[in-house]
């Protein structure tokens, strides 16, 4: 939207939809903020309540696409990059299997961290009952369900499970749930954890994820935590390998980018990085609200 804007012509490649890491969150998730703080490219943003919600958002997105009727190829994976800063070529894989090329002077690298689960490297971890990300309650209404994970997805999905009939045990790595829970989440959970409602394990070691359940280690032998189905919410990391394979310099510890934090431009001149890969593994620290703004950091540079 600012490059269109700023009188440049610019080309959107995803390997999804539109707005494909959105459209994987839950299906009935409402956004943390409000909606004005959503808003880019001058477009304001109308929801039915106070914060608006997945579906919302998707829209918004949608009719903001259409209005400045910007170029995208959806549904192509970036294979490679070659060339240089005022002569590169794409290279993309179609979901036919077609290759493509495209050609530009500078590219933007803003593929998030949705895409890539942090897998905890467990036998089971990829049998059909296991899935990294949630998407709605209903299907585990009367069910045993088990909850890897002690952060917001984590806590959110387990209430959600419960309030629609689910039998939900939470496993958690950590002697408690983790500080960054949202403030009015946090006494909703515990509340539930004192009561008996929903079931928590702390100090949680998972030995192995079953068909029935998860086989977990707490200080007191191995037990079995019924579940016919796990959700494994231990959070995601952007696509390192893809970016170094840019020629990108990643941090070996923090795995942040070597960039100018004025332009968004890399190390590898004309490329240039926006949203959460700017962060490395401190993912919290770039989020909507602020990540939006990117994209105007970058098209001032380039103007």
């Amino acid at each position: 939207m600012e490059a269109k804007r700023a009188g440049l012509r610019a080309l959107v490649i995803d390997k999804g939809c539109l707005c494909n890491s959105i459209y994987h969150y839950p299906v009935n998730m409402v956004f943390f903020t409000t909606p004005e703080l959503l808003e880019i490219g001058d477009l304001p943003m109308v929801c039915g309540g106070e914060k608006p919600t997945r579906t919302e958002a998707l829209k918004y997105y949608r009719k903001g696409t259409e209005h400045y009727a910007l170029e995208l190829k959806l549904f192509e994976k970036v294979t490679r990059v070659d060339g240089h800063a005022g002569a590169f070529t794409v290279v993309t894989e179609t979901d036919r299997g077609n290759e493509q090329r495209y050609h530009a002077k500078n590219i933007v690298v803003a593929t998030g961290y949705y895409d890539l689960p942090n897998e905890m490297g467990v036998p089971g971890e990829h049998q059909p009952n296991v899935s990294h990300y949630y998407t709605e309650p209903h299907e585990f209404w009367d069910q045993d369900v088990v909850v890897i994970g002690g952060k917001n997805s984590a806590v959110e999905s387990a209430l959600d499970l419960w309030r629609n009939g689910a039998r939900v045990t939470l496993l958690v790595r950590g002697k408690q749930l983790g500080e960054s829970i949202k403030y009015w989440v946090k006494p909703d959970i515990e509340n539930r954890i004192k009561a008996g409602q929903i079931q928590a394990v702390f100090h949680a070691k998972i030995k192995e994820i079953v068909r029935d359940g998860v086989m977990v280690e707490n200080g007191g032998g191995e037990r079995l935590i019924p579940g016919k189905q796990v959700f494994a919410l231990t959070g995601y990391h952007p696509d390192y390998e893809f970016i170094e394979s840019l020629g990108v310099h990643l941090d070996p510890d923090s795995r942040r980018p070597k960039l100018n934090p004025e332009t968004l431009e890399s190390n590898v001149k004309g490329i240039y990085l926006a949203g959460v890969v700017v962060a490395g593994k401190n993912t919290n620290e770039i989020f909507i609200e602020n990540g939006r703004f990117h994209g105007k950091q970058i098209v001032e540079a380039l103007k």
